[in-house]
């Protein structure tokens, strides 16, 4: 390993990208993460509506993440208000967010003034500068708009797209892509977390011309709406189809038996385990890293956040050693 940290990019957002920096700050790597900025449910999309800004709910969870302050700070940024007209359903750092965006004017530097204040390892960066919207144009050629719409359309998605037309990435993000070790790209929902940063333009391109290891950390669990009874391969198929084959060259994949008890609950959202098939996966190029990855929380299946940590790390140790 060269002096330098290595600098590792993790694109994504909602659940999956906050599990996963959670473990990888432990390790001596810079850190940046680029997160979409497509959501518009809840108090994102209520924030978004009304202050006509990027709705800030994923990046306060990456913030929350990354941050390393007292328990009690991240507690109090995260708290979400239960009551109060107005204020019910709010968190309390999307509603810090857009005052800064507000102060600032501008949403970027609202970010990085709260990564100050939130003592944040790394860098937390939006796919973009303003707010986008996902469509999505399904098998029987409807489109449907607006990505918390998305999974609830009871049909299967054929491909996604963003609007505006004119989408600028920022000019840093760019920046940390071309200078990043490693890209991961995942864990999160395919269609509405991950692809939306990469189909900001230049964004995906970017990362296919790479020549950094990438890696997708590929799903446990098939998601109603969006995945329905997709294999890995076939989740790799969709980031293919959309970005190119050349944008990711290995997948991590859970190989632990997931209990019945916590299957059947699954069930009843239709999702069951993503079943990874080696001989597909290896056919499209990829090298296929497997393993026990997954923790359960309340009976919610997780990425376990150490564990993939760790493998990552190693994954980087050795492609840097290759490469020095």
């Amino acid at each position: 390993m060269k002096n330098r940290q290595p600098r590792i990019v993790i694109i994504g957002g909602g659940t999956g990208l906050p599990v996963l920096l959670r473990g990888l700050k432990e390790y001596p790597v810079h850190l940046t993460a680029i997160v979409t900025v497509a959501d518009d449910g809840g108090s994102s999309g209520r924030l978004r509506d009304e202050l006509h800004i990027p709705p800030p709910g994923d990046v306060r969870n990456v913030l929350a993440a990354l941050s390393e302050v007292e328990p009690l700070i991240v507690e109090l940024f995260q708290h979400r208000f239960q009551n109060g007209g107005g204020l019910s359903g709010h968190a309390l750092g999307n509603l810090l967010l857009a005052a800064l965006t507000d102060i600032t004017g501008d949403f970027m530097h609202a970010i990085r003034e709260m990564g100050k204040v939130m003592n944040v390892k790394g860098k937390v960066l939006p796919a973009a500068n303003r707010s986008i919207v996902l469509h999505a144009e399904m098998e029987d050629g409807t489109i449907v708009s607006g990505e918390s719409k998305i999974p609830y359309s009871g049909k299967r998605i054929k491909k996604v797209f963003l609007t505006p037309e004119n989408i600028e990435p920022l000019d840093e993000t760019v920046r940390e892509i071309r200078k990043a070790d490693m890209l991961v790209i995942g864990p999160g929902s395919l269609y509405t977390s991950i692809l939306p940063n990469l189909l900001v333009p230049r964004i995906g391109e970017e990362v296919s011309r790479s020549k950094a290891k990438k890696v997708y950390v590929c799903n446990v669990m098939t998601q109603a709406g969006e995945t329905l009874d997709y294999t890995a391969s076939d989740h790799v198929a969709a980031l293919y189809n959309h970005i190119g084959p050349s944008c990711i060259d290995t997948i991590l994949v859970n190989d632990e038996e997931i209990p019945e008890s916590i299957q059947a609950l699954y069930a009843k959202e239709l999702a069951k385990p993503v079943i990874y098939d080696t001989m597909k996966l290896t056919s499209l190029g990829l090298d296929i890293i497997h393993d026990k990855i997954i923790n359960y929380n309340e009976e919610v299946i997780r990425h376990d956040t150490n564990k993939v940590a760790s493998l990552l790390y190693k994954l980087l140790n050795q492609y840097e050693t290759i490469n020095e």
